[in-house]
């Protein structure tokens, strides 16, 4: 039994902390030996993972367990909120570094190569128009060209994904409305039309890396485009990822009849989250496809 508050509940201390940390310790100093060619890399890898796996499932199901059985009133709902929004500035100053490495090459340092007096610097031809995968020149005393690349086009895939990321914003707030009026059915609706979604946009984008790699030349190498290319729609890829799983669980626990129109705030915290993935997809839309 846990202690309880009169006003906030407290839960016993717990071994998933210290698990966790060990699991992550041990996922770090596999990579490095491994990345180093030692054979016990790979199993500090695995073990490191399973590690933290055990704790995913066993600590968020302890904490669901203790949302069913109504020990979180106001006090720990508002806490949760403002945790969220917290976790979510945080991913904000995180996409915001990535869109202004973006802005400064684009803006800053492409155009100062371009503008060096030619009888003083070795990037004579370069013209500093973008995308460009950078200037050539001499580099350990051999001639460096950079590769050619196609930039990716804004209206093709880019754009219906825009239109599929919209429209799961939709869905999952027709999922939201369908809980707030305790409707189980639109709220489950709602929920797997806004997976489908995000499966189909990772299926689309991961059709388009494959086509930028094979086909147009572009690629993580390809100097400064291709660099901010691929980190900030990779980056974002791998939030629309969590965020799916996210979704999932949160579909599978209303399945089991879990939330009510008073009492959801894990719903309204991915709900928060999947929006924020809307708003950052059509920032990379405008500012690196179009643009």
């Amino acid at each position: 039994m846990a202690t309880e508050a009169s006003h906030y509940y407290v839960p016993n201390p717990s071994l998933y902390p210290f698990i966790l940390s060990v699991g992550l310790l041990l996922m770090a100093a596999g990579f490095i030996f491994n990345i180093n060619h030692y054979a016990v890399g790979l199993w500090m890898l695995l073990l490191g993972f399973l590690c933290v796996l055990y704790v995913l499932f066993g600590w968020f199901g302890s904490i669901i367990d203790e949302s069913e059985s109504g020990k979180y009133k106001a006090w720990e709902d508002r806490s949760f909120r403002i945790g969220m929004i917290v976790f979510i500035s945080s991913e904000v100053a995180f996409f915001a570094a990535f869109f202004g490495a973006l802005f400064y090459m684009r803006n800053i340092s492409v155009p100062e190569l371009a503008s060096f007096d030619p009888n003083f610097t070795m990037y004579k031809d370069f013209l500093g128009t973008w995308p460009t995968a950078g200037p050539g020149g001499m580099v350990l005393g051999m001639e460096y060209k950079p590769p050619q690349f196609t930039p990716m086009a804004a209206w093709g895939i880019p754009a219906l994904n825009t239109l599929i990321l919209l429209s799961s914003g939709a869905t999952v707030t027709w999922a939201h409305w369908g809980l707030l009026k305790d409707n189980r059915r639109q709220l489950v609706i709602g929920l797997f039309l806004t997976i489908a979604l995000g499966i189909l946009f990772l299926g689309l984008q991961a059709y388009e890396y494959h086509h930028a790699y094979t086909e147009m030349g572009l690629t993580l190498g390809t100097g400064a485009y291709g660099a901010t290319f691929f980190m900030l729609t990779g980056f974002h890829g791998f939030h629309v990822t969590l965020g799916t799983i996210m979704l999932i669980v949160i579909l599978l626990r209303s399945m089991k009849g879990h939330f009510r129109p008073d009492h959801h705030f894990a719903f309204e915290g991915v709900a928060w989250y999947w929006h924020f993935v809307d708003v950052v997809w059509l920032l990379l839309f405008v500012l690196v496809y179009w643009l």
